[in-house]
């Protein structure tokens, strides 16, 4: 199934349900470009036709487009911007969503760290530098997750070591929308 072109088959009137763009830049924990990078603006979240096929209350991620998709009823969606895994972090199957943070904390992974040594080990959650911004979805047994980010400039790129990044005003939306156990489809 392709989903290129969807924002484009709703009026953009009527397909704009909040324009939400990234705010100022804050340096972030993964902030390679410095607080004065301008990142390249990305389309917020949208209502947008839904090819059908998926039942309302899925999650739809498609990582080549950098959007994730909240099946609605009546062949519509919820399409919100993400970061996306970038390199050998990059995957698809399918998940459901296994539990559910508010203000999680985050510890990098022994490879993160081998990376850029010079991460904390642990931020607690809340902290305006966590990168795991205001809310987390956790998916599976994994340690991937649908998460917010202290980077909202990275939002729109292949960023990620396999997570799913959205701003957080868009994940702080889904979390709401989303009860443990969702079924969670992610493709190139």
């Amino acid at each position: 199934m392709r989903l290129l072109g969807l924002a484009s088959a709703v009026p953009a009137a009527a397909a704009i349900l909040f324009a939400l763009m990234p705010g100022e830049a804050v340096a972030g924990l993964f902030d390679v470009f410095g607080s004065s990078y301008q990142a390249p603006r990305v389309a917020g979240r949208q209502l947008v036709s839904f090819p059908p096929g998926y039942q309302p209350g899925t999650i739809l991620v498609q990582l080549s487009q950098r959007r994730l998709y909240f099946v609605l009823p009546q062949q519509r969606a919820i399409s919100y911007p993400i970061g996306a895994p970038t390199g050998d972090a990059r995957w698809s199957g399918e998940s459901y969503v296994s539990e559910k943070r508010i203000n999680p904390d985050w510890r990098p992974t022994a490879e993160m760290r081998r990376e850029n040594p010079t991460l904390p080990a642990f931020v607690p959650g809340g902290h305006p530098r966590n990168p795991l911004g205001v809310r987390a979805m956790y998916l599976g047994q994994t340690t991937y997750r649908i998460h917010g980010t202290d980077a909202p400039w990275t939002v729109g790129q292949d960023v990620s070591h396999g997570c799913i990044r959205m701003f957080n005003e868009d994940v702080a939306d889904l979390y709401q929308r989303v009860p443990i156990g969702t079924r969670v489809v992610v493709m190139w």
